[in-house]
């Protein structure tokens, strides 16, 4: 099991630097931060957590700065967006953005991907939601492209471009692994077609569940012809039986859920992810 931390990170939480260092003096793994442009004062879409949204949502960093500091203080860990809101991105300047971070960091670039649950968020940025998942496959295909080709070119109902030049590349090869978000209906099947890895919501995912769509994501893999897919969980509670529950199911990778807090704060629930790390081990 690789295990590393998720947390809002904003302008009144530990900042992305000393979380970073903080966490690679402990030996966890990877810090990954979620993504929200902004919140529409305006709001109709329920949160999906319940209840009201947390005041957090509205003032995360921007998460490529933020890693970008992050892995300009470390030589190992790994730096990773805990999900990237694709579908609200430019695909031209979003490919520059991954392969610059990647090259930045020496290759420790996790892109968490997803589609978002914001109908108004994503409106605002011209994205219609009952397309959303269309969009952002074509997006991924097209940042692929340019981050694989000497001269890449595109040509969806989305996204078109004819022939073009964009580097760097990454430097992971043939891009940094892509980590799809979420578990809906056609999570899997997502997955298996554009992503790397899957990475469901602990919160929302039982070990039991976990089981039975591993091996759903097991059977669409060799159906496709895809090799192995790990899975990782993202945001797990500091509890030792729940990390042996998703260890069990199949679990490759686990990131602890630290809320959004202060210096002190957060280097309590470190130690703590320290201490179940040894437990589990």
């Amino acid at each position: 099991m690789q295990y590393g931390v998720l947390q809002f990170i904003t302008d009144y939480t530990i900042g992305p630097m000393e979380l970073a260092r903080a966490m690679e003096d402990r030996g966890l793994e990877a810090l990954m931060v979620p993504e929200h442009t902004h919140i529409p004062g305006t709001r109709e879409t329920p949160f999906p957590g319940g209840g009201e949204l947390p005041r957090e949502y509205s003032h995360t960093l921007d998460p490529f700065v933020a890693l970008t500091a992050a892995a300009a203080v470390t030589e190992r860990l790994q730096v990773g967006t805990g999900i990237s809101l694709v579908i609200q991105h430019d695909p031209i300047i979003l490919a520059k953005r991954v392969a610059t971070l990647d090259l930045i960091s020496g290759g420790r670039f996790l892109f968490g991907i997803g589609a978002g649950w914001n109908r108004e968020e994503m409106g605002n940025h011209g994205t219609t939601y009952e397309t959303r998942w269309k969009l952002l496959r074509e997006r991924i295909e097209a940042m692929k492209a340019l981050w694989t080709e000497e001269e890449a070119s595109y040509h969806g109902d989305f996204v078109n471009f004819d022939k073009a030049w964009q580097w760097p590349k990454p430097v992971q090869k043939p891009h940094p692994p892509i980590l799809m978000g979420g578990d809906g209906p056609r999570t899997l099947e997502r997955v298996v077609r554009y992503a790397d890895e899957w990475l469901p919501i602990g919160g929302r995912t039982s070990p039991e569940h976990l089981g039975k769509r591993i091996s759903e994501l097991r059977e669409l893999a060799a159906a496709a012809e895809r090799g192995h897919i790990p899975v990782g969980i993202y945001g797990c509670a500091a509890d030792a039986a729940a990390v042996e529950g998703y260890t069990t199911a199949g679990a490759e990778r686990l990131f602890f859920w630290m809320p959004p807090c202060g210096y002190d704060e957060a280097m309590e629930h470190l130690d703590r992810y320290v201490a179940v790390m040894k437990e589990v081990a």
